[in-house]
């Protein structure tokens, strides 16, 4: 998976492409642990428009990132959902735990 980080008027938004597993562990952590640490974002946005697999492992990655931002404070959203993704993250009921925009 690569991961590309665009920031702007207090939002950080990590662009996914390709497969979210186990093996995006690492890069997935650092990206999403730079935008933490960056004083003036207020939310992260995980764009799934390019990801077209995920895994348990990463939606446990998901929570973890949520638990790190709520102790940040700073909001988690989820964007760009489509397809089996979307499937697995509302089966998965991720609607309750995030903010989930088109």
């Amino acid at each position: 998976m690569q991961i590309a980080t665009e920031v702007a008027a207090g939002k950080a938004v990590l662009n996914l492409t390709g497969r979210f597993d186990f093996h995006s562990h690492r890069d997935f952590r650092s990206a999403y642990e730079t935008a933490l640490e960056e004083a003036g974002v207020r939310e992260i946005a995980i764009n799934f428009k390019q990801v077209d697999y995920l895994d348990s492992s990463a939606l446990g990655m998901l929570l973890l990132l949520r638990e790190k931002s709520e102790a940040a404070g700073k909001s988690v959203s989820l964007i760009g959902l489509q397809g089996m993704v979307k499937q697995v993250l509302e089966i998965a009921n991720f609607g309750k735990l995030f903010s989930i925009q088109a």
